[in-house]
């Protein structure tokens, strides 16, 4: 089998009669592509940057509001993400917890071991907790609150931050358990409440370094639009996993 890495460079190549049945690209930059004539019967396509760049079409039509609108319908308070006052963050993550408290319910009643099973070589559902608490330290700890050293050692980080040049000794190397997991969750649930209780409109507006890029600014509501984001989609990814895990054992 053919594999393609980060060292290849295939911009700007062109495929002509060529044959990508059941072919996987994760992580790849696909903007501009175009495909004609293509079959794409049974395909799936999951793009998270999809509402923030020009759109998606297929057969000349533009899917991106309606996948945006179907996807409001699946998860009740999704819409709510985007929201701009302080009033508006809070009600959006008590809605966004509400639905997360549901799903964290339905994984604790499937067969033991669900939380630990990786679905396509995704994570696992246990890994996705454990990425969030990451991206509340990112956003909120060091975006937002300026701390030195805001990282849980829970959690979860991937190779761009080792790229980066992030200190990745503050994260465990081991697995931990699952009770640790939702503990270390539970923590940074909460300290996004606790920073939404009090936020003014003026704090919002406030400039942060992008954690990421330094020389970067972002506004505070940004870290939080970003937090919230992140949040949603890796919500919509662990419901997707559970679904297909449900599936392979009825």
């Amino acid at each position: 089998m053919t594999s393609f890495d980060l060292t290849d460079d295939l911009r700007g190549a062109r495929f002509n009669d060529v044959d990508l049945t059941g072919a996987r690209f994760a992580g790849c930059d696909l903007s501009g592509i175009v495909m004609r004539g293509v079959q794409l019967e049974g395909a799936e396509i999951d793009a998270p940057w999809l509402f923030e760049g020009q759109g998606l079409r297929v057969n000349g039509v533009d899917v991106t509001a309606y996948v945006d609108a179907e996807l409001n319908r699946r998860f009740p308070g999704r819409e709510q993400r985007r929201a701009e006052d302080p009033e508006g963050l809070r009600q959006a993550w008590t809605a966004l917890h509400d639905t997360w408290a549901a799903t964290v319910a339905r994984a604790a009643v499937m067969p033991g071991g669900t939380v630990d099973v990786s679905v396509a070589g995704e994570w696992s559902f246990a890994q996705t907790l454990r990425h969030l608490v990451l991206a509340t330290d990112m956003w909120l700890g060091r975006a937002v609150l300026g701390a030195e050293q805001p990282f849980h050692p829970l959690g979860l980080a991937d190779d761009s931050l080792e790229m980066e040049g992030f200190d990745m000794s503050v994260f465990t190397t081991q697995t931990p358990s699952y009770d640790e997991v939702l503990e270390a969750r539970a923590g940074r649930v909460a300290m996004v409440r606790d920073y939404l209780a009090g936020v003014t409109q003026d704090e919002l507006a406030e400039k942060r370094r992008n954690p990421h890029d330094p020389d970067h600014q972002e506004t505070t509501l940004a870290c939080l639009h970003v937090i919230l984001d992140e949040e949603w989609e890796h919500h919509r990814y662990a419901v997707r996993d559970l679904d297909q895990i449900a599936d392979l054992r009825a």
